[in-house]
């Protein structure tokens, strides 16, 4: 039987309810001096209760929008529910925001105030905030310099010591409620100025609960370790490694970051990860070229793993394979898992479209892997594979508890429920288009299988038309190109042109390869003109496209002059591309392919 959350009427009353429960037990842990060392559900309690009352302190009064600027670290959980226990809305922003993206969500949001993380990124925000009729009051987590002017500074701990509270009474204080405005979360967009989505506490809320059904009827609810490395400023980090670990009654492990993530899974060994695609992709390639390198048997396990994994997958597993099944099961996949910690539960990816071809390869290896989908638009999460429901690669699984979902006449895919935001923030035209008699039009195009799966066809408004009307998808040609071990990553055009075109990042490490093959050094600017690095690269295209329909074939390429990356803005935070940035960078290379 599903064990379901209680009835709670915000997220503060569950942070408290869940504080009560757990009391002295680890809640929040950072790696400090190479160790890692964790803030107890009480801490944390205590913490946030006073920083409430610090914030009402300094002036922020209920509905007053606060904006967090951190990276993933326990103050940020600790900020952002005591922002909501003050009465106030949360503003999270990305840490790679720009000066300018500062001012836009300062200006559009209308933030009272300001928690800043470090000197380093209170040096991008501090002229925004200048030039801003916005946000003068500012809080710094770690020790930086008062900024000039007419802003009011305080500092993160002494503004908690200064205003002790009681977190009992703190809690009962709290008496907003579930329609209530809780966030707003600004769309990193792959295309135009962010949206601020309002969410409300009951749509996360919402959110966290379907979670909930989904582990506890699938795999359990125990002591829950979750390890957080997505930007919390995304909707599904926000939701899925911070409110469902804090509804789980779970403790949240902050990670070093990407380049330490693997080190960190092996310490930390979590119960359940959420990730996207684009890690998946970065894991398989590096796990693959570990063990190839290792040769012997490890290699022929693997590819014994992969082929009884795609059997079992395609249910066409016999009795001639259960030798090699046992092979598999004994001597390869505990090595795999104890990389993964030893006790992982499950892998949720959203955030992007997955390869289904990713997705097989994990489940081979004895990682269970779970494909969800879902819009900061609906808090976000709004479907998730799950093996009761059987799990198929090429679909993103049933809608959680208590959401509808239907197909309308277009194909489009409309969601309806309490998930569903109340709107954009002071955007009542975008509202409008995207919210219709309480349905939210999400603009992919799917359909919903006989058991009750949805399965993404595409993105309505990434579509590609060519010049005779066919429609192309680019998000499954580009994920067909980069699973071929030449190719990082990719981008391809031909919106009212005769054929498809790509923008191609070459695979650094297979460059250094083909390099060091040929015995020469590897200059990146001489390599794009090089005949035979070009022509190794159009073999790895032309391997794509035998798979592909003549219309989604792509005929030529160019390659970039550096990766697609979030610093240079051609990557969301969540790492999809930004089409329209690549665009403005390469367009005129893309067009001369017509030529």
């Amino acid at each position: 039987m599903a064990r379901q959350l209680e009835h709670f009427p915000n997220l503060v009353a569950m942070f408290f309810a869940r504080a009560r429960e757990r009391g002295d037990a680890p809640f929040l842990w950072a790696k400090k001096e190479g160790a890692w060392r964790s803030i107890s559900w009480a801490e944390a309690a205590q913490q946030v209760a006073s920083l409430a009352r610090g914030l009402q302190a300094v002036g922020m009064k209920r509905g007053d929008r606060v904006m967090l600027v951190s990276e993933n670290r326990p103050e940020w959980c600790i900020a952002d529910l005591a922002i909501m226990a003050a009465g106030c809305v949360t503003v999270p922003t990305y840490v790679t925001n720009t000066e300018r993206d500062h001012l836009h969500i300062l200006e559009n949001s209308g933030a009272c105030g300001i928690i800043v993380s470090t000197a380093k990124l209170a040096r991008v925000l501090m002229p925004a905030v200048l030039h801003s009729n916005q946000g003068q009051t500012v809080i710094g987590m770690e020790e930086m310099r008062a900024p000039s002017g007419s802003i009011e500074f305080h500092q993160w701990e002494r503004l908690i010591a200064d205003h002790p509270a009681d977190p009992e009474t703190v809690a009962a204080e709290a008496t907003f409620t579930r329609e209530d405005l809780a966030c707003i979360i600004y769309t990193s967009g792959t295309g135009g100025a962010p949206r601020g989505v309002m969410q409300h506490h009951g749509a996360i809320l919402h959110n966290v609960n379907g979670c909930v059904v989904v582990i506890s009827e699938d795999f359990g609810w125990g002591d829950e370790v979750f390890l957080s490395f997505l930007p919390l400023s995304h909707a599904y980090e926000h939701s899925g490694g911070q409110f469902l670990p804090i509804g789980l009654g779970g403790q949240i492990y902050y990670a070093e970051g990407l380049e330490k993530l693997a080190a960190n899974i092996e310490e930390v060994r979590p119960t359940i990860m959420v990730v996207v695609p684009r890690l998946f992709e970065v894991l398989r390639t590096r796990i693959s070229k570990a063990i190839e390198k290792q040769g012997g048997m490890g290699q022929k396990l693997l590819g014994r793993a992969i082929d009884i994994g795609t059997k079992r997958y395609e249910g066409r597993l016999g009795l001639l394979d259960r030798p090699s099944q046992l092979l598999v099961d004994l001597l390869f996949k505990p090595k795999i898992g104890k990389k993964f910690g030893g006790r992982l539960k499950a892998m949720v990816s959203g955030g992007a479209p997955l390869n289904p071809e990713i997705g097989v390869f994990f489940q081979s290896l004895g990682v269970t892997f779970l494909q969800g989908y879902g819009q900061t638009e609906a808090a976000p999460v709004i479907s998730c594979n799950r093996p009761s429901a059987g799990i198929r690669m090429d679909t993103v699984g049933p809608p959680l508890a208590n959401t509808e979902v239907r197909i309308a006449d277009d194909g489009e895919i409309l969601v309806h429920g309490e998930l569903v935001m109340h709107g954009y923030w002071r955007n009542e035209a975008e509202t409008d288009r995207v919210l219709r008699d309480g349905w939210l039009h999400t603009g992919d195009i799917g359909e919903i299988d006989e058991a009750g799966r949805i399965r993404i066809t595409d993105r309505k408004k990434d579509l590609i038309i060519n010049d005779k009307g066919d429609n192309v998808a680019p998000q499954k040609v580009e994920g067909m190109l980069t699973l071929q071990p030449e190719i990082g990553q990719a981008m391809i055009a031909g919106d009212r042109r005769p054929y498809m075109v790509a923008l191609l990042v070459p695979d650094p490490e297979w460059t250094q390869e083909w390099c060091a093959r040929g015995g020469g050094r590897c200059d990146f600017a001489r390599l794009s003109e090089n005949p035979d690095y070009r022509a190794a690269l159009s073999a790895a295209v032309k391997r794509v496209n035998k798979d592909l329909s003549v219309t989604e074939r792509v005929r030529r390429f160019v390659l970039a002059d550096a990766p697609f990356t979030i610093e240079n803005q051609q990557l969301t935070p969540s790492l999809k591309i930004r089409r329209h940035k690549i665009r403005e960078e390469y367009g005129e290379r893309l067009d001369a392919l017509y030529r």
